[in-house]
């Protein structure tokens, strides 16, 4: 495709609202039908968050889009005959409302669920994609925006002769006289939509809708246009999915346009005195999530995005802001008409280790090496405590901790016949579980390993080296402190049960016997 083409393209998906340029004093009317289904067809995994992907959008298009509650229809878990009722029964709304003089007509639908490239899947029951866009495609409207979430849901685009392409780039100088329709779906008609437990949500529709609250506002004009809206859509859905298993995800547009002019989807300074606004600081990503930690996600506010300001329904939110080795976590109160700067003294840091605990989906694992000073209480009568060090490397799981160390250390003993030195070289793993307090953490856990005992002698007379192989075994305890950039420092102590051969007292021989010893380990430590 040229690049005059698809410049073409751009300023027609652009210039959709076009259709009521003209007279400047046209009346506009907005009506919505959102659809989400988190069933689809026999055999398909049911989705967790297609139905309050639909009420998301359904509540920024009733806060700040300009539609009516009375001409918005929000549809869940609805079967084929009902959506397809609602749609014309809209349709007839739509045609009633343009028949007014001096009106203009936006209709927007939207869709989240099950799909292939023939048809969604309203649960068992299946509405084909030539019908649905058919049905948004013959409404009288003057623009119609069709915005599809689901699987492979580019084959509205691709079928039709659009093409995946990247944001577009504006020219309002074109003039084209018109109405139309534009189609934006979440993924190329061979590519699967993604979830996101984290998000809470998809992660077109999460982009989308963030967006639409602010971070897609790039002219920082106080509006959120057609056009900002899929940029900042395509850009961070091809971000975030590029780091997932399933592979980048492609949001796709399809024009059938005639025009010039703005569409704005939502305008933000009109409803400050009914709205918080959160402004953000640059070089980091924030999600901000509604109540606490573990609520949906309102919006996220991307490190590459120029934009930094949403606007919220007042309430309290939980803010989560990511660094290089650590989140930034805090929860603020949002109060109607405040505008809030969200910087660094408003959040408490958290090390990623912790954050694996927590669970949600931000880290999977934490992990990194550990180094300090050992110290084992004596294993025979007589011997001094035995001093060292140890070098090691521990993984922290969501329930629970490995960690494997090397140890090495020395005692010994002197009488008026010999001098003794008795050196160690360990390898043990301990599975551990801990507990996140405000300062520290405690854990305790489980270890088992294997130790390599060599004895040596200077005497007058002849004492040849001994050496031996021995297990141990034990439990113990620890504490760490977070220190800054990933560091930390620990403490772990535990009792130990070491079993090797030992040379009875009342005689030459030597028998496997057990030995009580504990040990104390001091270190800092690193998380990757």
């Amino acid at each position: 495709m040229s690049l005059g083409r698809l410049a073409a393209l751009a300023a027609a998906a652009c210039g959709l609202a076009a259709a009521w340029a003209a007279p400047a004093e046209a009346r506009i009317e907005r009506f919505a039908v959102l659809i989400g289904n988190n069933a689809g067809e026999k055999g398909e995994v049911e989705l967790r968050y297609a139905e309050d992907d639909a009420a998301k959008m359904y509540d920024v298009l009733k806060d700040l889009g300009g539609f009516p509650p009375a001409n918005l229809v929000l549809l869940r878990s609805e079967r084929a005959d009902p959506v397809r009722r609602t749609l014309i029964a809209m349709n007839d709304r739509v045609r009633a409302a343009v028949s007014s003089p001096d009106t203009d007509v936006l209709y927007l639908v939207y869709y989240s669920g099950h799909a292939d490239a023939n048809a969604l899947h309203l649960g068992p029951t299946p509405l084909s994609l030539t019908e649905f866009e058919q049905l948004v495609r013959g409404s009288a409207a003057s623009a119609r925006l069709l915005i599809v979430d689901s699987c492979r849901s580019g084959a509205l685009t691709r079928v039709k002769g659009g093409t995946s392409a990247p944001p577009f780039v504006i020219k309002l100088d074109q003039r084209l006289a018109g109405q139309g329709m534009v189609t934006l779906t979440s993924s190329s008609g061979n590519e699967d939509a993604q979830e996101s437990d984290e998000l809470k949500g998809s992660f077109f529709t999460h982009a989308l809708v963030s967006g639409l609250l602010g971070t897609a506002d790039a002219d920082r004009d106080g509006a959120v246009s057609l056009e900002e809206a899929y940029r900042h859509a395509y850009e961070s859905t091809l971000r975030a999915t590029s780091r997932t298993w399933a592979g980048a995800q492609h949001p796709t547009f399809r024009y059938d346009f005639r025009g010039q002019g703005k569409l704005i989807l939502t305008e933000l300074p009109v409803h400050a005195s009914l709205r918080s606004v959160l402004r953000f600081p640059r070089g980091r990503s924030y999600l901000v999530m509604r109540d606490a930690s573990e609520g949906s996600v309102a919006a996220e506010v991307g490190a590459n995005d120029a934009a930094r300001t949403i606007s919220l329904r007042p309430g309290r939110y939980f803010v989560r802001g990511r660094g290089p080795d650590f989140l930034l976590e805090g929860a603020i109160e949002a109060e109607a008409g405040q505008a809030i700067d969200v910087g660094d003294e408003r959040l408490s840091r958290v090390m990623f280790a912790r954050l694996v605990r927590k669970g949600g989906g931000v880290r999977e694992a934490a992990h990194g090496p550990v180094a300090g000073y050992q110290l084992r209480t004596p294993l025979v009568e007589g011997d001094s405590p035995c001093h060292g060090g140890f070098l090691g490397y521990g993984i922290e799981l969501q329930h629970i901790g490995i960690a494997s160390r090397l140890s090495a250390c020395r005692s010994g003993f002197q009488n008026e016949h010999l001098t003794a030195r008795n050196d160690e070289l360990g390898l043990d793993v301990r599975l551990s579980r801990s507990w996140d307090l405000p300062v520290i953490t405690l854990g305790v856990g489980v270890d088992l390993g294997l130790a390599l005992l060599r004895q040596r002698f200077e005497t007058r007379g002849h004492a040849p080296d001994r050496h031996g192989l021995g297990g141990a075994f034990g439990v113990g305890a620890g504490v760490t402190v977070d220190l800054v950039r990933g560091f930390y420092l620990g403490v772990e102590g535990g009792a130990q049960t070491y079993v090797f051969k030992q040379q009875r007292e009342s005689s030459n021989e030597e028998e496997v016997a057990p030995s009580l010893a504990a040990r104390l380990r001091v270190g800092v430590g690193m998380s990757l």
